[in-house]
C-alpha cells in the first residue's frame, strides 16, 4: 500500500525525513496496520481462540493476495479515481480489500477434510466451495502469475492502450492470472498428481520469491538491455532459477534453524516451515530493505 498506492516518497509522514529515519518510519506504520489488522481477523474468522489455527491464519495469508490484486492490478481503481485524498484512497482499498477477502474466504475455503483433527474448529469452518488448500495453493500460484507478467513488463497488454487503463488492465489482469495459473495448478496437481502442499512450495512459493530478488533487490536490471519478449522470458527463468535455488538452500538449512521437520501430510511441518520461511518473514524484510530503507546503508538515498 506504502509502494503503490501512497508513494512512499511522497508519504506524508516520511516524505521529508532522510534514511535510515525514513525507513524506520514507514517500517512502523506497517508494523502498526499489522496490529490492527490481526486482532480484527483473529476475531472474524479466528472466533479470538489462540494460538490461531489454519482457519484464521489461511485468512489472513490470502488477504495479501487480494491487496496485490486491488493495489497493483487494479493500480487502486475505483477508489484513486474516486478520492482525490491519497491517505482517504488507500485506507479505502484497504478497508475494501479485506472485506472483500473476507466474503471470498468465506465462499470459497472449506475444511470439512479436517474434521478430527486438534486444530479443527466447527464453528469456524466457512464450509465453502473448495478444499482449503487447494484454494489457497490456487491464490499463490494466480499471484505468481502476476509476478510472470511484471517480469514481461505487462507484454503484450502494453500494445494495447485501451487495455492499459483501469478498469480494463485489472480486468485483463485478471483473467490472465486466472487461466495461466489455473493451468499451472491443473498440470501439477492434475496431470502430474503433486501433493497440493509440495507443488505450493516447489513452483509459485519459488517463482514469488525469485520475482522479489530479480525486480526488487536486482531493480529488473539484469536484462535492462534486453527488449520484450526475450526479457520477459530471461527475467522469468532467471526468476525460477533463483527462487528455486534460494528455496533449496532454506530447505536445506531447515534443520540447524529449526530441528527436524517432516515433509507430507498430515501436518506438512517442512512445507509450512519453508513457506513461511521464504514468504513471511524473508520477503517483508527484503522489502523493507529494497523499498522502505532503499538500499540504505549499501546504497546513498534521501
Amino acid at each position: 500500500m506504502f509502494g503503490v498506492v501512497w508513494g512512499i516518497n511522497q508519504s506524508a509522514v516520511a516524505a521529508k525525513q532522510k534514511q535510515p529515519v525514513k525507513g524506520l518510519l514507514l517500517a512502523a506504520l506497517t508494523v502498526v496496520a499489522g496490529a490492527i489488522v490481526a486482532p480484527i481477523y483473529l476475531a472474524i474468522a479466528g472466533g479470538n481462540i489462540t494460538p490461531p489455527g489454519p482457519v484464521p491464519s489461511h485468512a489472513i495469508i490470502v488477504s495479501v493476495i487480494v491487496t496485490f490484486w486491488a493495489a497493483i492490478m487494479f493500480g487502486g481503481w475505483p477508489f484513486k479515481a474516486l478520492i482525490k485524498n491519497e491517505v482517504a484512497a488507500g485506507l479505502a482499498i484497504l478497508v475494501s480489500g479485506y472485506t472483500v477477502n473476507i466474503l471470498l474466504f468465506r465462499l470459497f475455503f472449506d475444511y470439512s477434510f479436517m474434521q478430527g483433527a486438534p486444530v479443527y474448529v466447527a464453528s469456524l469452518d466457512p464450509h465453502g466451495m473448495f478444499n482449503a488448500l487447494n484454494a489457497l495453493v490456487f491464490y499463490v500460484t494466480f499471484l505468481s502469475i502476476m509476478f510472470l507478467m511484471l517480469s514481461f513488463d505487462l507484454w503484450p497488454l502494453t500494445k494495447f492502450p485501451a487495455v492499459m487503463r483501469q478498469p480494463a488492465l485489472g480486468i485483463v489482469w485478471t483473467i490472465v492470472c486466472f487461466a495461466l495459473g489455473g493451468l499451472a495448478f491443473w498440470i501439477g496437481i492434475g496431470v502430474m498428481k503433486m501433493d497440493v502442499m509440495v507443488f505450493l512450495v516447489t513452483v509459485p512459493i519459488p517463482y514469488i520469491f525469485g520475482s522479489i530478488i530479480v525486480l526488487n533487490i536486482l531493480q529488473n536490471s539484469l536484462l535492462a538491455k534486453f527488449t520484450q519478449p526475450a526479457k520477459g522470458v530471461a527475467n522469468a527463468v532467471l526468476v525460477a532459477v533463483i527462487g528455486t535455488a534460494l528455496a533449496q538452500l532454506y530447505r536445506a538449512l531447515a534443520p540447524a534453524v529449526t530441528g527436524t521437520l517432516h515433509s507430507g501430510p498430515p501436518t506438512y511441518d517442512m512445507e509450512i516451515w519453508l513457506a513461511s520461511a521464504l514468504l513471511a518473514v524473508t520477503f517483508p524484510y527484503l522489502i523493507f530493505f529494497a523499498e522502505f530503507f532503499k538500499f540504505w546503508p549499501l546504497a546513498k538515498s534521501g
